[in-house]
């Protein structure tokens, strides 16, 4: 099993301290994606609006979420081991692997199935649990 991420929040106090923590960098990637672009002054005010910026917020607290990637074996290790967290998941039951975020303070853990194609599952999975989970919180 491996995982991969920075954000595992333990209380939704935490989980609103962290994407919080993440909005000055949310804001600096869009300057710079903006710049890059090369929009003038004018473009930058027209274009890059409060939702432009709280998007770039919601990606990138997405992103950072802790994901652990294992054997469908594994992750039912891992369900067996915490029978406190109600499981969702998401793909196929056909397939070999899975992705999986737990959230502790909800008592809830989500998964995405996948064959071939790990970092595709967890991205679908971080924004599925953003969707799922958090983005009430914020």
């Amino acid at each position: 099993m491996q995982t991969d991420g920075a954000f595992a929040p333990d209380s939704e106090d935490e989980a609103r301290e962290l994407y919080d923590s993440v909005g000055p960098a949310a804001q600096v990637v869009v300057r710079e994606t903006a710049k890059a672009m090369e929009f003038d002054r004018e473009e930058y005010r027209e274009r890059v609006t409060g939702e432009v910026i709280e998007t770039a917020r919601d990606a990138l607290f997405a992103s950072l979420l802790v994901v652990h990637d294992g054997t469908r074996e594994e992750f039912e290790t891992w369900c067996d081991e915490h029978p406190e967290y109600e499981a969702e998941s998401l793909g196929s039951e056909n397939v070999d692997n899975v992705v999986w975020h737990a959230v502790s303070f909800a008592d809830k853990v989500l998964a995405a199935t996948y064959q071939n194609e790990p970092e595709a599952a967890a991205g679908t999975l971080r924004r599925q649990a953003f969707g799922r989970v958090y983005r009430e919180l914020f």
